[in-house]
């Protein structure tokens, strides 16, 4: 096992850091790291937001589900699915001809773009000893995350990555345990499972993470915390609008 698949397999979410500032060479490092993901057609369908004021790193761990950690970060990074530029050099350099609106396929080709160069930053800062936490909620708060940073039409947060040196109890944490590739990997068509495979996937997962409850507790526990939690209501409703501002005319924004 060569040291990427290594650091790729001990690699875990750390939501505690050093008191120690990212060296502004590995910082640079990372954000060129992230740029040098794959991209569809090469056109970078995404910009980086580094969020460097403290009073904006306070809102965000307030409006991102009321976690303090985000606000003691010495990096945030917010990855946005961005066409806005595109769309404006298109109108720019094609002023006498209608330009076509950027809509629902571009803001998936546009997402997916995001979530791979944010992937890169997680990869780049791992191989220097930096951790890092991605941040789904900051999908939420449509109204209130477009105008906190200042987010035209054709653009859509996709990642928060906060990013620090972990702290020693943070290395030493367990990493939780993954579903085994048999039951994630499947050839030339989707596998349907059955209530059987079901079962023995979840636990198999169970037997390997030492829970004893079974993996009816797996599934207990993301029923409760996740599926049915009231967050997913506010989630849904933000992305139905991140989606559906894409599909409107640029006038109507």
């Amino acid at each position: 096992m060569n040291s990427t698949i290594k650091e790729l397999f001990e690699r875990k979410s750390v939501r505690v850091y050093k008191d120690k500032e990212i060296e502004p060479e590995k910082k640079q490092l990372i954000l060129e790291s992230a740029i040098q993901a794959p991209t569809a057609g090469n056109m970078t369908l995404y910009s980086i937001i580094d969020i460097q004021d403290q009073e904006i790193k306070d809102k965000l761990a307030k409006s991102c589900d009321n976690q303090p950690f985000i606000a003691k970060a010495p990096l945030i990074l917010i990855f946005v699915a961005d066409y806005q530029k595109w769309y404006d050099a298109f109108k720019y350099y094609h002023g006498n001809e209608k330009v076509r609106e950027p809509s629902y396929g571009d803001f998936l080709l546009a997402y997916s773009d995001a979530l791979i160069a944010a992937q890169n930053a997680v990869v780049a800062g791992e191989s220097m000893g930096i951790g890092s936490c991605f941040i789904g909620d900051i999908i939420e708060q449509y109204e209130y995350h477009r105008e906190l940073l200042n987010l035209p039409q054709y653009c859509a947060p996709v990642a928060m990555l906060v990013m620090g040196y972990p702290t020693d109890q943070q290395k030493r944490r367990p990493k939780p345990v993954r579903f085994d590739s048999k039951f994630i990997v499947s050839t030339d068509k989707y596998e349907r499972f059955s209530s059987e495979k079901l079962v023995a996937m979840f636990d198999d997962r169970a037997i390997k993470a030492n829970k004893t409850s079974g993996g009816k507790g797996y599934i207990d526990d993301i029923y409760n915390r996740k599926w049915t939690n009231p967050f997913i209501e506010e989630m849904t409703r933000s992305s139905k609008l991140w989606f559906e501002q894409w599909g409107k005319d640029d006038e109507e924004s």
